[in-house]
């Protein structure tokens, strides 16, 4: 969490087919060695005028050191109800897991599956913020780039993020292009392709 003292917000637009359809921000609060994140994601896709798709989601991450203690959120996904309950069991250092796609235990190498830290970029599973899923992944450098962000050049580095399991449907595949700012430790843009072409970018950061 050292990594991210310095941040107070973390604001990303959310485009699809290259028009901003919605947001995801990301908020600091920090007392000595807590750390609580906050995160509000909302977007609409319309087609010719109806909404066809439609989030609105916020959760709550909350660390001591580096130490994840407990997730918790709240999403409706086309007027469906999801939401996660997660705590650290430290008897057993694992998670307790209870959400709308899966209740059970997880190991604490897992990262919940939000696009402020890094450390997603670094583990073999991550947990689903929005159900509680467990999705095993792989993660593959490309190299290095330069891309441009709201009239700001960035050095970045390009990784590939996949399921592990590429037979799963779909829908329920992780495949993922990542730019990562090794400078500011900040993933600054996010694309992938399910129903258009899709891109969370950073537009601004304190």
């Amino acid at each position: 969490m050292a990594h991210y003292n310095k941040f107070n917000k973390i604001e990303m637009e959310i485009l699809r087919d290259g028009e901003v359809i919605g947001y995801n921000y990301y908020f600091f609060k920090k007392d000595s060695d807590n750390t609580t994140v906050t995160n509000q994601l909302k977007f609409t896709v319309k087609l010719f005028g109806a909404t066809i798709f439609e989030v609105e989601s916020y959760g709550e991450e909350k660390y001591i050191k580096d130490k994840l203690i407990s997730f918790n959120s709240k999403t409706q996904q086309n007027k469906k109800d999801k939401y996660v309950q997660l705590k650290l069991n430290e008897e057993r250092n694992e998670y307790d897991v209870k959400g709308s796609s899966y209740t059970g235990s997880a190991s604490i190498e897992n990262v919940i599956g939000n696009w402020w830290s890094h450390k997603i970029l670094q583990t073999n599973s991550q947990i689903s913020p929005i159900s509680g899923s467990i999705k095993e992944q792989v993660v593959t450098f490309i190299g290095k780039e330069k891309i441009e962000l709201y009239g700001k050049t960035y050095e970045v580095e390009h990784f590939k993020l996949t399921s592990k399991d590429m037979s799963i449907p779909t829908d329920k595949r992780l495949n993922f292009d990542i730019w990562f700012d090794k400078k500011n430790s900040l993933i600054l843009k996010v694309a992938y392709s399910r129903m258009g072409n899709w891109e969370y970018r950073v537009k601004k950061f304190e």
